[in-house]
């Protein structure tokens, strides 16, 4: 039997606020793209965690973190999720913004919020669990050094 008191969702009033810009630590522009709008004349859903990824995986490459073709410790990802708050589309110039919200001995939560040009409020956020790896043996690996540090200037709490 199902307890409906305790899976029925949680009432709007109990989700966590929409994050603001000043809730994260790093921003990237991406650029909206005509095949990102749906039918519906929206960026499609899935659009948007290509757009997670490409957050995190260009900070890391961007600052000499990640090669995918050579490092030796890789990111790989166990959990994702996403809440939507409003739309994004076509032409729009979305800002992602970044932050970490837990750094472990081999895993990290990244924060991803999508913002609308000109928005304070995110249209969306989601995460990712990234478990670093020997990008041989697929094995979990202690965080290196240099990561580790880098990742530390991302902590950040919500304000």
């Amino acid at each position: 039997m199902v307890d409906l008191e305790t899976t029925a969702p949680k009432p709007a009033s109990d989700r966590p606020a929409r994050g603001r810009r000043r809730d994260y630590a790093l921003a990237r522009p991406i650029a909206t793209r005509w095949m990102d709008n749906d039918v519906y004349g929206h960026v499609n859903n899935v659009v948007y965690y290509s757009f997670f990824d490409t957050a995190v995986n260009a900070a890391l490459i961007e600052r000499g973190l990640l090669d995918p073709a050579s490092s030796e410790v890789i990111g790989l990802v166990a959990e994702t999720g996403c809440r939507y708050h409003a739309s994004l589309s076509f032409p729009e110039e979305v800002t992602a913004m970044l932050r970490v919200a837990h750094l472990g001995r081999s895993s990290v939560r990244y924060e991803i919020g999508l913002f609308g040009p000109g928005e304070d409020f995110a249209a969306a956020e989601g995460h990712f669990v990234h478990v670093y790896v020997d990008s041989r043996t697929r094995r979990p690996i202690a965080l290196p050094e240099v990561l580790r540090g880098f990742l530390e200037t991302l902590r950040t709490e919500r304000t």
